[in-house]
């Protein structure tokens, strides 16, 4: 008996499912081999699933959904899951907190003891206590309502996984309006890293993350001042997709654009610094913070870490303009490139940033990105390391393994397309195209 591409992926579902089971089991000792290896076969099977996506351009609808409650089961175990003692979300609920309490986060330094009586038990571990918060007012102002419902980690986690299943929504609205094929969904919802570091450690670049999709939805949909607004919101979440700012040039009006903007400064009034806009510790993130940063570090050695930011800031911008050049029509795939490019050139890559670029990785010109995303899985390791007391850094053995693996995938791709004439299957990408019609 021949199975079929639909039986593949129940194969490849299960296995997943039972590593991510294993992974979250582990998930306190995150960094550890009982951690890093099932997550690494869950990502090994999950870029088999992506091959049968690749194979046919529509599965039965019952497959899409016994495949999305596949992703619930496996992201449900890590939601129960408590995060790490010191991981990003008890800084999240210590801004919603002193937030409340009347207090400007940007202003505030954790660590002051004049502060002892602010914390909570959920916000005496959080890390790096000696600056202020360096999160835009976007993600403030979301730290701020949840934590005014439930002032937890969980409560917090819980939100952000509502955002996952938005996302999810979001997304199937979209395929179906360019035309592609619904299990491309999966692509997106059987992403290790999604049940990790959304339901696990639960980081809020998933809130940034659906406003992104929602503004390129917008878009979809011909909605020019929503698309502007959520866009706006998006970077009020993290600034990464100022990047994409040329994607939208001509695609929006002027005064779609001045919509967002006056959004964005909106959102900063309430933390405004005798009538300036407040950074927290931006500036001590460009300046000190470091983590898997081959390219920033090569570079900082001729030039000032503020210099080096702006440059990766600026290879994403004109990574944008060249993808707003290639496709005149709306292509949604080149959303994740110019993200892809700003963050190989950034001071910091966390596992967790992988998350920016995962909705739109949906054909094979994406493939690529996809393997980057599965191959920063052994950083984690250096979570293990800071327990053993070794510095904060990623061993120069993972740094190959993760960027060697990008460029062997990304010399391999080329060849196949040399060799094929071009012909390697791809998903229906753009607006109202067909594969054929794909480059």
């Amino acid at each position: 008996m021949k199975l079929t591409p639909s039986h593949k992926l129940y194969g490849f579902g299960a296995i997943v499912l039972v590593a991510m089971t294993i992974t979250s089991r582990n998930f306190s000792r995150m960094g550890e081999p009982a951690f890093i290896i099932p997550l690494s076969v869950a990502g090994v099977a999950y870029l088999l699933a992506i091959r049968e996506l690749l194979s046919a351009q529509k599965f039965p609808k019952h497959v899409i959904v016994f495949g999305l409650g596949l992703a619930a089961v496996w992201h449900f175990q890590f939601l129960r899951m408590p995060s790490g003692p010191d991981d990003d979300i008890h800084r999240y609920v210590w801004d919603g907190r002193v937030q409340r309490l009347g207090f400007n986060p940007y202003v505030l330094v954790p660590s002051d003891p004049a502060l002892a009586g602010l914390h909570t038990t959920e916000t005496r571990t959080l890390n790096n206590p000696e600056v202020p918060s360096p999160y835009p007012p976007g993600a403030q102002l979301f730290f701020r309502a949840v934590t005014a419902i439930q002032e937890s980690t969980f409560a917090l986690k819980l939100a952000f996984v509502i955002c996952d299943l938005a996302i999810v929504l979001v997304l199937l609205d979209v395929l179906r309006r360019t035309g592609q094929g619904e299990h491309w969904v999966l692509a997106y919802a059987w992403h290790p890293l999604l049940a990790t570091e959304v339901a696990g450690s639960g980081h809020v670049d998933i809130v940034g993350v659906l406003l992104l999709l929602a503004s390129a939805a917008a878009l979809v949909r011909s909605w020019r001042a929503v698309a502007a607004i959520a866009f706006g919101l998006a970077i009020a979440v993290k600034l990464l997709p100022l990047v994409l700012l040329p994607l939208y040039w001509k695609r929006l009006r002027v005064r779609d654009g001045a919509l967002a903007a006056i959004v964005l400064g909106l959102l900063y009034v309430p933390f405004l610094v005798h009538g300036r806009i407040p950074f927290g510790s931006l500036g001590t993130y460009v300046q000190r913070f470091r983590f898997n940063d081959p390219v920033f570090a090569t570079l900082e050695r001729v030039t000032a870490p503020q210099v080096v930011a702006g440059l990766a800031v600026l290879v994403g911008f004109l990574t944008a303009i060249w993808m707003r050049g290639r496709y005149a029509e709306l292509s949604l795939h080149t959303f994740a490139w110019p993200m892809a490019a700003s963050l190989l050139c950034a001071p910091v890559i966390y596992p967790w940033y992988m998350l920016w670029l995962l909705p739109f990785l949906r054909s094979t010109s994406n493939l690529t990105i996809l393997i980057w995303t599965l191959s920063i899985i052994p950083t984690y390791y250096v979570w293990r390391l800071r327990t053993l007391g070794q510095p904060w850094v990623v061993p120069s053995w993972i740094m190959v393994l993760e960027y060697g693996s990008v460029v062997v995938a990304a010399a391999i791709i080329a060849l196949l397309r040399g060799s094929r004439s071009g012909t390697l299957p791809c998903s229906r990408d753009r607006v109202g195209q067909s594969p054929s019609q794909i480059t």
